[in-house]
């Protein structure tokens, strides 16, 4: 199997893209997917083929899941690794994809394939290839008020035993992911600059939400 890139260096200069709206993966966080169309299902296939490697973009307009055609995309992405994959009897997979580092979409390539492929740079986003990157910038104690804050709104059961040993860079990219908001708010949680950055943006978008809901309840994570 393909090793994991290391550094920008280490990636194709063009990778296969998957347009989803509302999906979010962030370096070294997992994503698992459910892959039916047609044009995916060959994306899938190329990619295990080679280097496994997947942009995964959303596209600008979201009242679409996944548009046909070249519909304009974001200009960043994060790029996944495919780590594990099912092929199911009706034709189906189920993949995960291991976050690696986000992208920004350089130019989209003429191709003859039934997805879309793109030239991308990851130079900007170095840090991404660290897993730790920015920890101690973060205030963790804060964070984790927000999730116990979120989790009594939202009647959720959260096994605090396993949060306490997970990196504040794990907590907060897996938080970020499966937060329970929309395409745009996903977006700009994958465009920030930095760790911190993010995190004190889910708290603000999180606090707003448990303000705004009040006594209408709390959308589900997924």
């Amino acid at each position: 199997m393909p090793k994991r890139p290391t550094s920008p260096a280490d990636l194709p200069k063009s990778v296969p893209v998957f347009p989803l709206s509302g999906a979010l993966l962030l370096p070294f966080s997992h994503r698992p997917l459910n892959v039916f169309e047609p044009r995916y299902i060959e994306l899938i296939d190329a990619a295990l083929r080679g280097d496994r490697l997947v942009g995964l973009i959303q596209p600008e307009d979201t009242s679409e899941e996944s548009p046909q055609g070249r519909a304009p995309l974001q200009s960043i992405g994060c790029l996944g690794r495919l780590t594990h994959f099912e092929e199911n009897g009706d034709g189906r997979y189920f993949i995960i994809l291991e976050g690696v580092t986000r992208f920004r979409l350089m130019h989209e390539l003429t191709v003859m394939t039934p997805y879309r492929q793109c030239v991308i740079s990851a130079d900007e986003f170095a840090a991404d290839f660290s897993r730790n990157f920015g920890e101690e910038e973060v205030d963790r104690a804060r964070f984790l008020k927000m999730m116990r804050d979120y989790a009594e709104f939202a009647s959720i059961e959260l096994n605090w035993d396993e949060i306490e040993n997970t990196g504040t860079a794990d907590l907060v990219n897996f938080c970020c992911m499966v937060s329970p908001y929309g395409a745009a708010e996903k977006q700009v949680l994958l465009e920030a600059k930095t760790l911190q950055a993010r995190a004190e943006t889910l708290i603000a978008i999180t606090e707003y939400e448990m303000a705004r809901g009040g006594a209408g309840g709390a959308a589900p994570l997924n």
